[in-house]
């Protein structure tokens, strides 16, 4: 492509509480843009459902109006947008009918708790436990996982029964979703997923990138209901008629952390963490399949190209992360707005011994404990609403730093880029790092530097990425060299003294524990 000619990448970042549409330049730079929330739904006490109808809607809009935003600043993105990618939200499980394109019941959020049930019915049966599968998908039974939330629905919903016994079920999560509605749904709509997403389902062998059929025989999942595989960057299919842009390729899909790392450009030895409903740290492993002794996920980091090598990555998923924020305002009304805590927070010095674990529906990294639920320790007389702010503001960087702990144990020294001055740097991206507060907090409490980008939205980024890497609008070297050329990147140092540093992670340790074995006091 000529260097003067307009070029523009699309990326639909689908989230957990809200759908984006970008378009980007050749320069990366955002020239349209536009966000639609939807709804969360809580049927029940830890079920967190969407409407998957909703969120296909959602999608349109977003691309409509950020098409017309694009365009009234004289942008020509109907002659110039060369191709589409997609990031989405992770182990979001959803079954539809293939002969009518209708969901067969809600989609199922990854935070979901249902399944708790079944896992322990799992790590009873099986000889592993609840780490049987780990050696072939890297992930232990968890109600986190795809795997589980199928279970559920073959054995809940008569409609999926039916379904799959007449070979009319397609399971995706929701980049496969996405993509069939995307290339034409019921009228030949292309039934895919990408490493990264299957990664997540408990479902995939990490070493041959394709599903594992003696974990599909364990479970009694068929496997006629499960999409191809293909990689994150590579020309998958081509938009199709009803769509505010048709005929545009689909050439990028990866889940959303993975979409960050790469919209990141993090490669061996370097680590992000994303602040959103949840928090995730993934460290790039490069091509070794790092198996993890402390508590954390063993996951694809991106593979570029059907031909390209594997990243692999190790992760630690932390379940509620902003949602904690969201709570403060929503249950509880002590902020008006998410962006009142940094404020409210910053009103107390320290949060007076006040710790609040946010175990809302579980413990994700590195505990692993679904019985756990949250608590709030160490209020006195004279706790007030600044403090109890503050503390939720820590609860997100204590969890932080409990992954990035057993990150820097399962990786060792070796597999871990660190500065001239031999200090581990994490990235950080995602709407909450917006809060200067929580960015300084994470560094104190982590001991090293955090660095956050100019440009925080890099999960839409990495999505542009992949889709651009394919139809040759960037390559391999652009892409990971970009964070080197950032020069507007800020740097929050640690300044907190090590010996309070240690005694609060002491006290922190403490309140976890509290959290454990409090599931049955739901009446």
């Amino acid at each position: 492509m000529a260097k003067g000619e307009a070029v523009f990448i699309g990326s639909i970042d689908q989230g957990t509480t809200s759908t984006r549409f970008f378009i980007y330049d050749r320069n990366a730079r955002v020239i349209g843009s536009h966000q639609v929330e939807f709804t969360q739904f809580y049927p029940d006490n830890g079920w967190v459902e969407h409407n998957a109808m909703e969120i296909l809607e959602s999608v349109r809009m977003c691309m409509e109006k950020a098409i017309i935003k694009a365009t009234a600043d004289g942008h020509n993105v109907d002659g110039a947008l060369k191709a589409v990618g997609l990031t989405n939200q992770r182990e979001t499980t959803l079954i539809w009918s293939k002969s009518s394109g209708t969901p067969l019941y809600n989609a199922i959020v990854w935070m979901d708790g249902r399944t708790s049930g079944i896992c322990r019915k799992l790590e009873k049966e099986l000889p592993g436990g609840r780490t049987h599968f780990v050696e072939t998908c890297g992930l232990p039974i968890s109600t986190y996982f795809s795997a589980m939330k199928i279970l559920w629905l073959m054995e809940n919903v008569d409609a999926v029964k039916v379904a799959i016994e007449k070979g009319d079920a397609l399971f995706g999560t929701i980049d496969t979703w996405l993509i069939w509605n995307l290339t034409g749904g019921v009228n030949g709509g292309l039934h895919v997923t990408d490493v990264s997403n299957a990664s997540r389902t408990m479902l995939m062998n990490l070493k041959t990138l394709d599903w594992d059929k003696p974990t599909l025989d364990t479970l009694g999942i068929p496997a006629i209901i499960l999409p191809k595989i293909v990689s994150n960057s590579e020309i998958i299919g081509k938009i199709g008629k009803g769509w505010p842009i048709t005929n545009i390729p689909i050439s990028g899909c990866l889940g959303d952390q993975h979409a960050a790392m790469l919209g990141q450009a993090c490669r061996k030895g370097e680590a992000k963490s994303t602040y959103g409903t949840g928090a995730f740290i993934l460290l790039n492993t490069g091509g070794e399949v790092v198996p993890s002794k402390h508590g954390l996920l063993t996951t694809i980091a991106y593979k570029l190209g059907a031909e390209a090598p594997t990243n692999y990555a190790l992760e630690g998923s932390i379940a509620i992360a902003g949602a904690a924020v969201q709570w403060l305002r929503d249950q509880l009304g002590i902020i008006r707005s998410a962006s009142e805590i940094e404020k409210l927070a910053s009103e107390v010095d320290s949060t007076d011994g006040v710790y609040f674990v946010p175990a809302f529906s579980g413990l994700f990294a590195p505990w692993w404990r679904d019985d756990a639920r949250g608590v709030c320790v160490g209020i006195t007389r004279s706790t007030s609403k600044a403090h109890l702010a503050r503390a939720v503001l820590e609860s997100m960087c204590f969890q932080v730093k409990d992954v990035l702990d057993s990150m820097h144990k399962d990786s060792g020294e070796k597999g871990e880029v660190r500065s001239e001055k031999g200090e581990f740097l994490l990235r950080v991206d995602g709407g909450a790092t917006v809060n200067n507060l929580l960015m300084q907090i994470q560094a104190d409490l982590l001991g090293s530097p955090v660095v956050r980008p100019a440009n925080i939205e890099t999960t839409a980024l990495g999505a542009a990425y992949a889709a651009g890497l394919a139809v040759g609008v960037w390559n391999k070297e652009e892409i990971f060299t970009s964070g080197e050329k950032a020069k507007t990147d800020t740097i929050f140092r640690p300044k907190l003294d090590a010996q309070l540093r240690k005694k609060k992670v002491e006290c922190w340790c403490k309140a976890v524990e509290r959290t454990f074995g409090l599931a049955d006091l739901t009446i």
